[in-house]
């Protein structure tokens, strides 16, 4: 039992190792000094932006900050969908644990999430009402379930109109709610 548990993380693992290695090489003939002025701002549920987000502040040698709601969300994959669906309907913007204090000394943010609901979460759109983006170079970063980026780049433009919006990366990781349909479907 443990052995196939372990053979399905890594099988699962492998498109994140691949990102991890693509982007190292990428970096590889960048000069590799501090960055003091570039932070890597991300929100995570189950960690896939996550990993995303710490090779680039590996690569970019950037500041880091993982947003979170003051409420956490519901463990549960299915309360949180409906959760989030009911934020984004209502446009209720969560408070956040912290915002960047020292928002000013960044020119280059590198922002992260996954797309709910075929759009930005809504700790996303907290993140970007809460902050004086201005002038600032927003590199997105995006993870979804193979639906794409919604209508997120449209939220961060709105959001952040002052701001320069680079093509964002994005990546198919949504792993989670497969495995559910197919417990599901065993299941019957």
């Amino acid at each position: 039992m443990q052995k196939s548990s372990a053979r399905r993380h890594f099988l699962t693992s492998l498109p994140l190792a691949a990102i991890g290695l693509a982007m190292t090489s990428a970096g590889a003939g960048a000069q590799q000094t501090p960055s003091a002025n570039t932070l890597v701002a991300y929100f995570t549920r189950t960690g896939n932006t996550r990993v995303i987000a710490l090779q680039v502040r590996r690569a970019r040698q950037a500041a880091l900050i993982e947003l979170q709601p003051a409420e956490p969300y519901p463990e549960d994959y299915e309360e949180t969908v409906a959760q989030a669906r009911r934020e984004t309907e209502q446009g209720f913007l969560p408070p956040l644990v912290q915002l960047v204090a020292n928002l000013d000394q960044y020119r280059e943010i590198f922002l992260g999430f996954p797309i709910w609901g075929t759009t930005a979460p809504p700790v996303i759109r907290s993140f970007l009402r809460s902050h004086d983006l201005s002038g600032k170079i927003i590199r997105p970063f995006i993870t979804h379930g193979g639906y794409g980026l919604g209508n997120s780049l449209e939220v961060i433009s709105s959001l952040a109109p002052r701001a320069t919006i680079e093509p964002p990366f994005s990546l198919e990781a949504d792993q989670e709610r497969r495995t559910m349909e197919q417990v599901r479907s065993w299941l019957g």
